[in-house]
């Protein structure tokens, strides 16, 4: 009757001395302080969280369903459920997204797309039922 929402826990952190060069991909929870050159990817068979701190840079492409921004982004972000922009984030790079929460002092420097292909399907099948 009631659906319980399901509670994303952190099950990584990558410390702020850390610095990769290389691809990421993760499951579940993920926290990054340092510095990543590369793609932040989320495997997409599970639920995903990636909160990019104050500290944190990434170069590349970010894609998870839940991301918290509040550092330095240089390249697209795409966030499949909710996207958070504290007042720290910045994010050079095209960001497309479901939700969408943004703070005052949060900046985007390109395109900002709202992607609803999945609440329109939904809303067809839900048409055509009727």
């Amino acid at each position: 009757m009631f659906s319980r929402k399901v509670k994303n826990t952190i099950d990584s952190l990558i410390g702020s001395a850390t610095k990769i060069e290389g691809d990421l991909h993760f499951k579940g929870g993920l926290r990054i302080d340092g510095h990543i050159c590369g793609n932040v990817i989320a495997d997409t068979e599970s639920s995903s969280m990636l909160i990019i701190s104050e500290q944190a840079i990434i170069d590349g492409e970010v894609r998870a369903a839940h991301v918290v921004v509040n550092g330095v982004i240089h390249g697209p972000v795409i966030s499949t459920e909710l996207l958070e922009l504290q007042p720290k984030a910045r994010i050079s790079g095209d960001v497309h997204y479901k939700t969408l929460e943004m703070l005052s002092g949060a900046l985007v420097s390109g395109k900002l797309t709202h992607d609803a292909e999945q609440e329109h399907a939904v809303l067809k099948l839900a048409a055509s039922n009727a």
